[in-house]
């Protein structure tokens, strides 16, 4: 049984305490809340290779360092390095795995958490990415066929336009000349 308090203003300033926005799951309401809790003083600032790997755009915060070193982050326009502080409102483009991802940030956090909790603490404006059908290989084989025989790995070749009978040492130009 859970005791209510003896203080009704006390409650009243709970209740003023809620985030604005409630969540639709009640565990990632409890999750908002705890990072909420657990969130940045007043003044305190976040590098940027922290923050892009609190809020799940890269799977290591040593993979973030790296992009940002490789200038694939950028922060309101310029280049960053991995020690740049980030603010709210500032704009975050950030080149991984072969996606461009445009981010406006919303909360600073400093500690990785649940991706439907990250999700809060950015705005996403990112280009949708290419479809599937549209980046498919060519010349996939069913996994169990074995390897592939002489005929099909000329197959694959014609394929991919690595064989053309033109090319230089091709079965044709091979032969010899009948007498």
């Amino acid at each position: 049984m859970a005791l209510a308090s003896q203080d009704p203003a006390a409650d009243g300033a709970q209740e003023a305490a809620a985030p604005e926005a409630p969540a639709a799951d009640p565990g990632t309401a409890a999750a908002v809340a705890a990072a909420e809790a657990a969130g940045l003083a007043a003044g305190e600032t976040v590098r940027i290779d922290s923050w892009i790997w609190a809020v799940r755009l890269v799977k290591t915060r040593s993979l973030g360092a790296t992009a940002c070193r490789g200038g694939h982050v950028h922060v309101n326009g310029e280049r960053v390095k991995p020690a740049y502080s980030v603010r709210v409102g500032d704009e975050v483009r950030l080149r991984h795995e072969g996606r461009e991802r445009v981010v406006i940030v919303k909360r600073l956090i400093r500690k990785r958490v649940g991706a439907p909790v990250a999700a809060q603490c950015y705005n996403d404006n990112s280009p949708p990415p290419p479809p599937r059908e549209a980046v498919a290989p060519v010349g996939i084989r069913d996994r169990g066929t074995g390897r592939p025989t002489k005929r099909d790995r000329r197959e694959l070749e014609r394929l991919r336009g690595l064989g053309t009978p033109d090319a230089p040492g091709a079965p044709e130009a091979r032969r010899r000349p009948a007498p």
